[in-house]
């Protein structure tokens, strides 16, 4: 088989993958750069000649898997595109959302090239999606099969085995091997590997050694009661599909145990609203904890409203808001609303997930109460005057997970891919005195390996 990476960078951002198996040529996730923009958020998609493609995965529906898939799929126009329905579902739904945001992005900032796709090019290429289930065979070919297996990252989101009969390659996708509030954790095989093409988000980071998920739910409880107490509201950034859900399941656990009380609002914007609908459909057809569980059927959410019509959002206090974007990105939801909201010394801003040190929420998670922050250039800046926490959620595994995965696996070859350098040349330096007979590659971009 012959792999290449289509990404422009060792980073994680514009994720595409190539891989020719010799009777079958496939194209793992279609994803864009969040931090460039028009043809630079790409992956290298001219590697590819037009309509020289056979199949597509796509492994889930966060935008830098999944944000440039209709891209692809003009150039690649018979390739069908292999999914869950739950990953079809989310995708359908922030595709189209994207569409909105480069149509603004080209009025306000004169981006030519915006949008790169359509609302009703989307529509269209939808009829060449098919939706399969986890563990499925897949018969791409005479000899090419392949397989989805649950990655535990966000609802839908998978992993994938190629198989052409003589080796077998498994690329993960984004992973977290640990049960989460509301999603379970990966499902992934373990033996007859030959390669493996694993993410490696957290490479760089360590974890506190007695981090207890638990322990760290019951710390968000207590920084909430902490501000209702004290008369005010907590912030909570959120990203609209995944954190929303997963932060909405822990506010409904802490009611229910009577750890919150059961009156205090809870408010979510528009586009959160329309995702936590469909996490909401697939309440009963998708791994999870809390079977049945639909946050709308089952809790008091306010704002967007289950129709999906918009209501401005309104500060009061003793309540809780669980805005997105995650990283307060200027003209969203918890951006505009944090403008006022971070001054006055009664709230809480909670954050809940990774944010870029270059955004508005790594901003004010590095600096000091008293200062004063820019949140937008178009709006004045403020005084940071409010409690601020930080807690660790996140959706990809820890890099001793990974580790300890690779090492049951003990592959003949590991791809490292989805990191900074620092994070994948951490793993690199692991595998080499714990994996010796494994060959251990961080791609460059553009080039084919041989595996």
């Amino acid at each position: 088989m012959i792999f290449q990476s289509l990404t422009r960078g060792n980073e994680i951002g514009s994720n595409s993958y190539f891989l020719d198996t010799g009777d079958c040529r496939i194209v793992l996730d279609a994803g864009m750069h969040p931090k460039e923009e028009a043809p630079e958020s790409l992956p290298n998609y001219q590697e590819l000649p037009n309509n020289s493609v056979d199949a597509i995965f796509l492994t889930h529906s966060h935008l830098d898997h999944a944000g440039t898939l209709p891209v692809l799929m003009r150039d690649q126009p018979e390739a069908p595109v292999y999914m869950t329905a739950a990953t079809a579902a989310l995708t359908d739904a922030l595709l189209h959302n994207s569409v909105n945001v480069m149509q603004s992005k080209r009025i306000e900032l004169g981006i030519t090239e915006y949008p790169l796709y359509g609302h009703r090019e989307l529509d269209r290429i939808e009829l060449q999606w098919r939706h399969r289930e986890y563990e499925e065979r897949i018969d791409l070919s005479l000899e090419t099969s392949a397989t989805l297996y649950d990655a535990g990252h966000i609802l839908g989101s998978s992993g994938v085995m190629i198989d052409n009969g003589q080796t077998r390659v498994f690329y993960t996708g984004d992973i977290n091997f640990e049960d989460q509030t509301l999603i379970t954790g990966a499902k992934f095989p373990e033996e007859n590997i030959d390669t493996l093409i694993i993410e490696t988000t957290r490479g760089a980071t360590v974890r506190d050694p007695d981090y207890e998920r638990e322990k760290e739910e019951q710390r968000l409880c207590d920084a909430i009661l902490k501000t209702i107490d004290q008369g005010g509201s907590a912030l909570i950034p959120v990203f609209a599909m995944g954190k929303t859900q997963e932060v909405l399941t822990m506010i409904h656990k802490f009611k229910e145990s009577g750890r919150l009380p059961e009156k205090v609002p809870v408010f979510i914007g528009g586009l959160s609203t329309k995702m936590t609908l469909l996490f909401d459909e697939f309440a009963d057809s998708t791994p999870r904890q809390l079977p049945g569980f639909q946050i709308f059927e089952d809790m008091d959410v306010r704002a967007g409203s289950k129709k999906g019509s918009r209501k401005p959002i309104m500060y009061q206090k003793g309540a809780i808001y669980a805005l997105s974007s995650g990283m307060m990105t200027p003209k969203t939801i918890s951006n505009g609303f944090a403008h006022t909201f971070i001054s006055n010394p009664k709230n809480s801003l909670l954050f809940v997930g990774y944010a870029a040190p270059d955004s508005p929420a790594g901003a004010i998670r590095a600096t000091h109460r008293g200062n004063i922050i820019e949140l937008s250039p178009e709006l004045t800046p403020v005084v940071f005057d409010c409690d601020m926490e930080e807690f660790d959620f996140s959706g990809h595994s820890t890099r001793d997970a990974l580790l300890d995965y690779m090492l049951k696996v003990a592959p003949k070859k590991i791809i490292l891919v989805h990191g900074d350098i620092e994070a994948s040349q951490w793993f690199e330096k692991q595998l080499h005195k714990k994996l010796p007979d494994t060959e251990v590659i961080i791609p460059i971009p553009k080039k084919q390996y041989h595996i």
